[in-house]
């Protein structure tokens, strides 16, 4: 059962405290009819790495640190509102569970957002799942790169936010580079592009490739990715990665099997 349901259903007061927490409180406040949901304080008994304490944080800090970066570059584009009304149009949450997504949105636009102790709640919560901050990132990416242009203030803010989350500077470029391969070969992806996104040099042999390969779908399994707190909500986003890998190395074997 995913954190939202658990709480619409008033199984537990709520399973966050700390800034996450406090937005959500506002977020729920504003946007939550009373019948539906009445938001309570840090239940004690959820503690740190709990599945749904886990999906509950990383909904919080995606659409808030969204928000922050949107406004990074100095104003917000109607791109980037547009996209993040997509991100969640696209993961297909309910009108109340969007309602909540865009007040989190709006509070990361605001001047006294305090983007270090989210991050660093989000960090202690997700609790070194490495697989969850790197899809966290990669939404980012998608926020940061909206309206078609990664700009320098929008790349030292992702620079920054890895760094926070402990993430290597190296693998953040790495998804970057990804990222703006798929998105400007949307429609048809090159060879040349299939290796960027494995992330793997066309040397490599067979062997090496298949192993870059199951690397990448394990880090980015719907299954697996939820199972360490991604909201379920969210697995149609881990679902369309696998398939980009799954595309990219098809196209490399074929590639390889006409030489």
């Amino acid at each position: 059962m995913s954190w939202w349901t658990t709480v619409l259903g008033g199984a537990f007061g709520f399973v966050l405290g700390g800034p996450l927490g406090a937005m959500l409180g506002v977020a729920f406040a504003g946007n939550l009819s009373k019948n539906k949901s009445s938001f309570g304080g840090f239940d004690k008994n959820y503690h740190i790495g709990d599945q749904q304490r886990v999906q509950a944080a990383f909904f919080s800090s995606l659409f808030s640190v969204m928000g922050y970066i949107a406004k990074v570059d100095g104003k917000v584009s109607r791109a980037e509102i547009l996209l993040a009304q997509q991100v969640m149009q696209h993961m297909q949450l309910a009108d109340d569970m969007q309602t909540v997504a865009k007040e989190l949105f709006n509070q990361g636009k605001q001047a006294d957002f305090n983007l270090d102790e989210v991050l660093e709640q989000f960090r202690l919560e997700s609790h070194r799942r490495t697989h969850l901050v790197r899809m966290f990132l990669e939404i980012q990416i998608q926020a940061a790169y909206a309206d078609g242009v990664l700009d320098h203030n929008e790349h030292e803010a992702l620079r920054y936010i890895a760094q926070k989350l402990h993430f290597p500077s190296h693998e953040l470029d790495d998804l970057i580079q990804k990222f703006a391969v798929t998105s400007n070969h949307a429609d048809k992806l090159t060879v040349n592009d299939a290796y960027v996104v494995l992330g793997v040099d066309k040397s490599v042999t067979d062997k090496e490739l298949k192993r870059a390969y199951r690397r990448l779908l394990a880090q980015h399994h719907p299954d697996k990715l939820v199972a360490k707190g991604l909201p379920e909500e969210m697995m149609i986003i881990a679902k369309e990665k696998t398939q980009e890998i799954i595309s990219a190395y098809e196209l490399i074997k074929k590639h390889r099997g006409r030489r």
